[in-house]
């Protein structure tokens, strides 16, 4: 029996929008949350708030009011405030004295700081990985990440303007898949769990690289880095995320 690559009890981001990164599925979810169970209001006001950063509706630096936000979900103003600060936490958004909450900006700082995050995880990750099978990393270790990287490549859904912006969730989402899905050989838990915090941030980092590269861009890019990983071992990744750090802040 082939192993999975993901350790027990664990399992991708989902591509479907389950988990941490659903979003509401009709206008019903949006009104009266606080009908709901106090944790459950919060899940779903979080959730809205985190696809509307994500698609670019609320842009870097956009205010978050409490008072605004309870009105226009039909919540509380506790309720609002819980679901800042789970955004706060996954750093979708900033909170500062006397300025209140507000959405992040993701400038070039944030970036660096981001990808030397990834590359200490990552690295590391496949380091541990390469030890586990003998220097090399099986096909069906790999088979995660070509599924990923498939995926991507058939939801680009192009057009005369490129792909889509539901077409570009698809595929941040996938993208992360990819990356956790290699996190996940180490079978770290520590590792694979401080990966997974950092999630949303990840999402948002391909969201911003849309508007420097493209869906064949990317594509390529993942495909050529596992070829790249078992020529070269861990540090094509690393090579691989100061690529894309360049690409960001050039």
């Amino acid at each position: 029996m082939r192993r999975s690559p993901w350790p027990s009890g664990s399992r991708p981001p989902s591509a479907s929008g389950s988990g941490s990164w659903c979003v509401p599925t009709s206008t019903a979810d949006q009104g009266r949350l606080d009908a709901a169970p106090a944790s459950t209001a919060v899940e779903r006001v979080t959730s809205v708030l985190r696809d509307e950063i994500l698609n670019g509706e609320l842009a870097p630096g956009t205010p978050l009011r409490e008072e605004s936000a309870a009105a226009r979900h039909g919540v509380s103003r506790h309720t609002v405030r819980a679901a800042f600060q789970r955004l706060v936490a996954e750093r979708l958004a900033v909170a500062e004295p006397y300025r209140g909450v507000r959405v992040t900006s993701f400038d070039d700082r944030e970036i660096i700081a981001l990808q030397q995050l990834r590359a200490a995880l990552e690295v590391e990750a496949l380091r541990i990985a390469f030890a586990r099978f003998g220097g090399t990393l099986p096909d069906h270790v790999l088979a995660p990440a070509r599924a990923a990287v498939d995926a991507m490549e058939q939801a680009a859904d192009d057009g005369p303007g490129g792909a889509t912006d539901a077409a570009w969730r698809r595929i941040e989402r996938f993208h992360a898949e990819y990356h956790a899905s290699l996190v996940a050989a180490s079978d770290s838990p520590r590792i694979i769990e401080a990966h997974a915090a950092i999630g949303s941030e990840l999402l948002l980092f391909v969201a911003h690289i849309r508007r420097h590269a493209s869906v064949a861009d990317l594509v390529e890019e993942h495909r050529r880095l596992l070829v790249e990983l078992l020529e070269r071992g861990p540090e094509a990744m690393r090579d691989h995320l100061e690529h894309s750090t360049r690409l960001l802040t050039d």
